[in-house]
C-alpha cells in the first residue's frame, strides 16, 4: 500500500513538473497544468490517483492561501481611489452576468432558481491568474481596457467573500431560508467586527515582536499560524475557512509586513492550490464530455459569448470606445479559478446535481483554454478597427504632420517616458531638434524641452514614422520597454532608410543580438550600464583609486560598444597624444 502511495506521489510532482514546465513555455497559465494533471490521472481518467477526503480537505487549503493572498492586497484606499470602476462597472458585470444565468437555467434548462444562481455567480467569476499574468506580459495594465477589466477582477475577488456565506444559506431548508440568511449574515458581521476590531492591535504586536527576533524560521511559522487559527475561528463560527484566512490577510494589509508576509506564503499557496486544481481536475467525467458534445459546445459559446457580451455593453454604457470594448470583453469572458471554487461548493453541498456540475465545470475549463487565443484575437481585431476610423487616423497623422513639419535633420524618439524625456534634455542641451512620439496623452500633455515636440502617435506604423519625417530625420531613439514593439519599429525605420543610425534602448542583455540582426545601430542594455555604474562606486569604496575604477568601466563598455570604441580606447591608452 505503502509503495503504491508513494508511486501516485511520483507519478503526480513528475507530471506536475512537466506540464507545470511546458505551460510556463507556452506563456501559458500553470493552473491549466495542473487541471489537465487532475483530468489524465484521476478517476475519470487513467486511475492513478482516487479521489478521497483527506486529499479534498488538504487541498482546500489552496483555497484557504489564494484568499489570504487576495486579503494581503485588499486596500480601502485603493477601493477609494477605483470605487466608480470597481462596484460600478464590476458589480453590474458580476450582477447582470448571474441574473442572465439564472434565467436560461430556470427557463432554458428547466432547473430549479438555486442551482441557476450557483451556476450564474460561478460562470460570472474570470480568471485572475490567466489575464492579469497576459496583460502584464503585453504592457496593457494600464490601458483603459487594462485598467478596467482589473476593476472588474478586483470586484469579483471581492464578491466571492458573500458568496461563500451565501451558499451555505442556500443549501439549508427551503422553508427556512430567509432564517438561514439572516443568521449567515449576523454571524458574518459579528465574526468580522470582533476580528478586525479587536484582532487589529494584537495582530501587529505579534508581528512586530517576531520580526524583532530577526528568525526567518519564527516569522513564517506565525503567518501560518495565522492563516489556520482565523480560518478555525470563521470555521468553528458556521462560516467557511476562507473568510478566515480573507480576513488575516486584511488585517496584515494594514501593517509594515504585508509584503514579507506574501513572498513567504506564496509558495504554500502555489503548491496547496495546484493541488486544489489537481482535484477539480478529477471531478471532470472525460466520457460525458464525449457523450454530451453538442450540449458542450452550446454551454461553452453560451459562456463565452454571453458573458462576453454583457461585458460589452457596460463597457459601452461606460463610453468606451468600440475597441476598447472589444479588448475588455475578450479579457474578462472565460471562466476564473473562484468560479471552480464556488461550482465545487455548490456540487458539494448539493445546491446542483452531477450532469450540472459536469456540463459546468467542463465549460468553464475549456474557456479557460480558449482565453489566451480569445485575448489575442480581440487585441489584433481592435488593432485592425483603430487603423480602419480614417477620421481618427487623419487626425493623428495631421497632428504629428504639422509637429515635425518644420523640423529639417532632426532625431525622432518613439517612446517619451523616463528614458525617452531624459534622451530629449541631451538633445536639447546640443541644441538638435526632435519629436517624440508616444501613446500616453498625459505624456503629449507634458512641456517638453526647447527644440522638440511631443505628440500622440504609436510609432510601430510606417504612416506615423513618415508624418514625423523619418525621411528626413538625422536618428531614431527606441526607448520602449518591450522588445517586440521595438523590433517593428527598427524593421519599418529599416524600411524607409537604410542608413539612418538607430539606437535602441532594452532592459537587459537577452534581446541585443535579435534587434542588432533587425537593424539597430547600437543596443543600450540599462542592466549592463546600471551594473558598471554600481561596480565603479564599489570600488572607489572600497580603496579603489578612481582612475583604476573608471578604466575598468571604460574597458568594458570598450569591448561593449563599437560605435565609440576608438574613444574608450584612446581614453585607455596610458601615452600622450602625438603632436
Amino acid at each position: 500500500m505503502q509503495d503504491i502511495n508513494i508511486l501516485a506521489v511520483l507519478l503526480l510532482l513528475t507530471f506536475a513538473t512537466g506540464a507545470v514546465f511546458l505551460t510556463r513555455r507556452l506563456r501559458l497559465p500553470s493552473l491549466l497544468a495542473y487541471l489537465i494533471i487532475g483530468i489524465a490521472l484521476g478517476p475519470h481518467g487513467f486511475k492513478v490517483l482516487a479521489e478521497s477526503e483527506e486529499v479534498g480537505a488538504f487541498a482546500e487549503f489552496g483555497v484557504v492561501f489564494l484568499m489570504f493572498s487576495i486579503g494581503l492586497e485588499f486596500s480601502l484606499a485603493r477601493l477609494r481611489a477605483m470605487k466608480a470602476l470597481v462596484f460600478g462597472f464590476g458589480g453590474a458585470q458580476v450582477l447582470l452576468t448571474a441574473c442572465a444565468t439564472t434565467l436560461v437555467a430556470l427557463y432554458g434548462y428547466g432547473q430549479r432558481w438555486e442551482a441557476g444562481l450557483v451556476v450564474g455567480l460561478a460562470v460570472s467569476m474570470s480568471s485572475t491568474a490567466i489575464v492579469a499574468r497576459i496583460l502584464s506580459e503585453r504592457f496593457e495594465l494600464h490601458s483603459r481596457s487594462g485598467r478596467q477589466t482589473m476593476g472588474v477582477l478586483l470586484f469579483q475577488d471581492i464578491a466571492v467573500v458573500p458568496c461563500l456565506i451565501l451558499f451555505p444559506a442556500l443549501a439549508r431548508p427551503q422553508t427556512d431560508l430567509a432564517q438561514s440568511m439572516l443568521i449567515a449574515a449576523a454571524q458574518t458581521v459579528v465574526v468580522l467586527l470582533l476580528l478586525i476590531g479587536l484582532a487589529k492591535r494584537p495582530m501587529k504586536a505579534l508581528l512586530d515582536a517576531v520580526a524583532h527576533r530577526h528568525s526567518e524560521e519564527l516569522f513564517v511559522l506565525t503567518t501560518l499560524w495565522i492563516v489556520f487559527v482565523l480560518s478555525y475561528a470563521t470555521h468553528a463560527a458556521g462560516l467557511s475557512l476562507a473568510l478566515g484566512a480573507f480576513i488575516g490577510g486584511m488585517l496584515i494589509s494594514e501593517t509594515m509586513y504585508r509584503h514579507q508576509v506574501e513572498s513567504d506564503v506564496r509558495p504554500f499557496r502555489d503548491i496547496l492550490l495546484g493541488l486544489f486544481f489537481v482535484t477539480v481536475g478529477m471531478m471532470l467525467d472525460v466520457m460525458y464530455v464525449l457523450t454530451h458534445l453538442p450540449l458542450l459546445v452550446l454551454a461553452v459559446f453560451l459562456l463565452v459569448a454571453g458573458k462576453g457580451l454583457v461585458v460589452l455593453l457596460v463597457a459601452a454604457l461606460s463610453r468606451s470606445r468600440l475597441d476598447v470594448c472589444l479588448r475588455t470583453a475578450a479579457q474578462l469572458a472565460q471562466a476564473g479559478e473562484f468560479g471552480l471554487v464556488l461550482i465545487q461548493l455548490g456540487f458539494t453541498l448539493k445546491l446542483i446535481g452531477q450532469d450540472v456540475f459536469q456540463l459546468t465545470l467542463s465549460a468553464m475549463l475549456i474557456s479557460m483554454f480558449v482565453a489566451p487565443f480569445l485575448i489575442e484575437w480581440a487585441t489584433r481585431f481592435s488593432g485592425q478597427m483603430v487603423r480602419g476610423d480614417w477620421a481618427h487616423k487623419a487626425k493623428t497623422l495631421h497632428d504629428i504632420a504639422v509637429g515635425a513639419f518644420s523640423m529639417e535633420n532632426h532625431v525622432i524618439v518613439c517612446g517619451y517616458g523616463r528614458t525617452g524625456e531624459r534622451v530629449a534634455q541631451f538633445l536639447s542641451s546640443e541644441g538638435i531638434p526632435f519629436v517624440a512620439l508616444d501613446l500616453n496623452p498625459h505624456r503629449v500633455r507634458c512641456h517638453p524641452p526647447e527644440h522638440g515636440v511631443v505628440v500622440f502617435g504609436n510609432a510601430d506604423r510606417s504612416e506615423v514614422l513618415k508624418a514625423a519625417g523619418v525621411a528626413r530625420a538625422r536618428g531614431v531613439v527606441v526607448t520602449y520597454p518591450d522588445a517586440h514593439s521595438a523590433e517593428r519599429v527598427i524593421r519599418l525605420v529599416r524600411q524607409a532608410r537604410e542608413n539612418i543610425p538607430i539606437v535602441v534602448r532594452v532592459a537587459d542583455d537577452t534581446d541585443v543580438a535579435r534587434l542588432k540582426a533587425a537593424g539597430a545601430t547600437e543596443v543600450i542594455p540599462e542592466v549592463l550600464e546600471g551594473s558598471l555604474m554600481i561596480a565603479a562606486e564599489a570600488l572607489v569604496q572600497f580603496g579603489v583609486p578612481v582612475e583604476n575604477a573608471m578604466a575598468s568601466v571604460r574597458a568594458v563598455r570598450a569591448e561593449r560598444y563599437s560605435s565609440l570604441r576608438d574613444f574608450y580606447q584612446a581614453s585607455l591608452d596610458p601615452r600622450p597624444p602625438e603632436k
